[in-house]
């Protein structure tokens, strides 16, 4: 159940990070959920999107006038549609949960027939990460041991990057390495960027600040106060798995997902 049925949808609800702490607590403590099972469910929702993610900015189906929802996204990176012959995607892993997500969402798309490769320096010791790291090993994804800092190499290697670098629960880390360095290059590269949950080097309400400027923002259970100010071509959000007790509690507004979709994509919000 994604709503309660019958009613009119008001526009999604933005969170604080408080708010974001708040549900995701929520979802552990009282619903029960494990971090292992919410990651495998954020990262399978991030993959879908990639393959969902508008590679123009030109779409032939535009959002509702009211809800702001576009239910159907004829192009976008399904593997017929890549501008290179093999379907290779870069997904770049910071070290906290956004990391970890990532690592989901390229065990996804290698799944999915897509190519990815892992960039992860600087690896947690959480022995859950650890598992995740190994899943993907298993499958044979490469893990790059540095990230080119010759944009070029990276713009004719990949069709687009997944940035998983930081996310709602890191502090703004550009100063911080690996972080600043890779936010340096990322900041550079004139691929697709998708963004899982906060871009890189934002502020999760006060939005970017010198942070990079993703393509495609996927929003984990709910859209974060920054994303209003994302000017890029598509936003997802992957809330579908929400219980309905918890969208209404922090009356959360959710969109509708057609069909069986647990990610659907929004219009940018009104400022």
């Amino acid at each position: 159940m994604s709503s309660a049925p019958g009613r009119a949808r008001d526009p999604p609800r933005y969170l604080s990070k408080a708010e974001a702490e708040a549900i995701e607590k929520e979802l552990l403590e009282d619903y029960r959920f494990g971090r292992q099972q919410l990651i495998e469910i954020w990262g399978h929702a991030c993959a879908m999107a990639v393959t969902k993610a508008s590679s123009s900015s030109h779409c032939g189906h535009h959002p509702h006038p009211t809800t702001g929802i576009i239910s159907i996204l004829p192009w976008a990176f399904p593997l017929p549609s890549l501008p290179r012959k093999q379907p290779t995607v870069l997904v770049v892993c910071g070290p906290a949960q956004n990391g970890a997500i990532g690592l989901v969402c390229a065990r996804h798309l290698r799944i999915f027939d897509y190519e990815p490769t892992i960039f992860y320096p600087k690896r947690s010791p959480d022995p859950l990460y650890r598992d995740f790291t190994t899943q993907c090993e298993k499958m044979d994804i490469p893990f790059l041991s540095y990230l080119p800092t010759e944009v070029q190499l990276i713009n004719d290697a990949y069709n687009a990057v997944v940035d998983a670098v930081l996310g709602a629960e890191a502090e703004v880390g550009e100063g911080r390495e690996p972080c600043a360095a890779i936010l340096a290059t990322l900041k550079h590269i004139r691929i697709p960027i998708v963004s899982l949950d906060v871009p890189s080097g934002w502020d999760v309400e006060a939005g970017s600040s010198g942070g990079i400027s993703p393509d495609v923002l996927v929003s984990l259970s709910a859209p974060k106060e920054c994303a209003r100010r994302f000017l890029g071509r598509q936003h997802f959000v992957a809330g579908r798995f929400l219980p309905y007790d918890v969208q209404k509690k922090f009356e959360l507004n959710p969109p509708e997902y057609p069909g069986t979709e647990c990610v659907v994509a929004l219009r940018a919000p009104r400022q």
